[in-house]
């Protein structure tokens, strides 16, 4: 608005409805992907619902904060990648943790018991090929009829971004990363 004053006129298509569930998706070069599900998943928390979350990056040697405290609020929480690639000994590894990740993933899903999953830093495995975006949309679209699920990472599949509701693109203005300042416990994990 350029006016700056309040809106006052319903928004366009006003004639709303309800969904069963809901996939977003979080991307981008900016920060904020994850912390955003995580956001979420505190909303899903405190409507009664079981959530899980499967980490493609992040190994559980990270002990990062939002795993600790989604552990003690009954988050099923899965991380089952071994860390920044540049960091990896053996990539064919990595590539074999992102997939077994997805793996689990999917049976996650397919299982039916949650009510919001999030696939957290999924989007790279994807776009190094050590996923098939093509099933991961196909998945995701078949999905239990309650399960949500939020899918982050830079640089999402299309396929992805077809099958999603929401899509958000983190903009990067300024990050201290480009300064030379590392991961902050806190306020980055």
């Amino acid at each position: 608005m350029t006016d700056n004053q309040p809106p006052v006129e319903k928004p366009p298509g006003a004639d709303f409805r309800t969904a069963r569930s809901l996939v977003l998706v979080n991307t981008g070069e900016g920060k904020g992907k994850s912390t955003a599900a995580f956001g979420t998943v505190l909303r899903g928390l405190a409507q009664g619902w079981d959530v899980a979350v499967v980490q493609f990056l992040k190994s559980g040697d990270w002990q990062v904060g939002e795993e600790k405290i989604c552990r003690e609020l009954g988050v099923d929480w899965y991380a089952a990648g071994d860390g920044f690639t540049w960091n990896s000994e053996d990539l064919d590894e990595s590539r074999a943790m992102a997939r077994g990740a997805w793996e689990h993933a999917k049976s996650l899903i397919a299982a039916g018991r949650y009510r919001l999953l999030v696939l957290d830093e999924i989007s790279y495995a994807m776009t190094w090929d050590w996923i098939d975006a093509a099933e991961v949309a196909a998945t995701v679209a078949g999905r239990p009829e309650n399960l949500s699920i939020v899918l982050t990472g830079r640089d999402m599949a299309q396929e992805v971004i077809d099958v999603a509701d929401t899509v958000t693109e983190m903009r990067k203005i300024k990050h201290a990363f480009d300064n030379g300042i590392v991961a902050k416990k806190g306020i980055d994990y």
